[in-house]
Formats: structure tokens, C-alpha cells, sequence
């Protein structure tokens, strides 16, 4: 046989191999979002069912009936002060409201509430507002 010529046989290469890399930083990218999606989600749920004060005592100021006087006075101190730091008109009003709502607490019986006290008190309900 003829005497072939053997080219160089090479040694092996080593081929840099950055696949771990690219698994880790894709894992913390992925992380991340995840975490900021559940973040997201859960303050969206824990917001949605907030409740609004200043609504819910709307509500309840003009669901206030006139039938036991006691009851709906301290009713109306309570859900007023609400809305009493609006302005300045709505602070004399529900001055006003208290100073006529006064004799109506703190007795064990009340008289109705004559024609004067409801019209402030309806006057104070419609200034009212969310």
C-alpha cells in the first residue's frame, strides 16, 4: 500500500457553553414577573372591595327616618361629621344641626323633632354629596 500522508489530527476545541446562563437569567426574568403579576393581582383584590366611608354614610344620613328623635339625632352627629370639613358653609351647618339636635340626646325621653330642627337637618342632607 502506498504510504498515505496523514494530515494533523487537531485536538478538540472546547466550545464554550453558555446554555446554564441563559436557563438562569431566563428563571430570574421569569421570577420576576411572576412575582410582580401576583403583586399586581393581589393589590387589585385586596383595592376592589374597598369600601367608600364617605358613600356608605351618605347612604345612611338619608336613610335616617324621624320616628324615634334620640336615635336619629345621634345617628346624624355621627354620619354628619362626615361631611362637616368640606367647607366652611357645610361646618356651620352641621354646627348649626348639633346645637338644634342637642336637646334631642342625652334624656331618656325626647319629644319629636319640631318643624325648625327638620328643616335644618334636610337643609344640611341635601348639601351632602360624595
Amino acid at each position: 500500500m502506498e504510504k498515505l500522508q496523514l494530515h494533523d489530527i487537531k485536538p478538540l476545541v472546547e466550545v464554550h457553553d453558555y446554555t446554564h446562563i441563559y436557563f438562569n437569567v431566563l428563571v430570574g426574568v421569569l421570577s420576576v414577573v411572576i412575582v410582580g403579576g401576583l403583586y399586581l393581582l393581589w393589590n387589585y383584590l385586596k383595592h376592589r372591595k374597598k369600601v367608600d366611608i364617605r358613600k356608605e354614610h351618605l347612604k345612611k344620613l338619608l336613610a335616617i327616618t324621624y320616628e324615634d328623635p334620640k336615635k336619629a339625632a345621634y345617628e346624624l352627629t355621627k354620619y354628619g361629621a362626615t361631611f362637616k370639613d368640606d367647607d366652611t358653609r357645610h361646618k356651620e351647618l352641621y354646627k348649626n344641626m348639633l346645637e338644634h339636635l342637642d336637646k334631642y340626646k342625652y334624656k331618656k325621653e325626647v319629644e319629636p323633632f319640631d318643624s325648625k330642627t327638620i328643616s335644618i337637618i334636610n337643609l344640611y342632607k341635601e348639601v351632602c354629596d360624595v
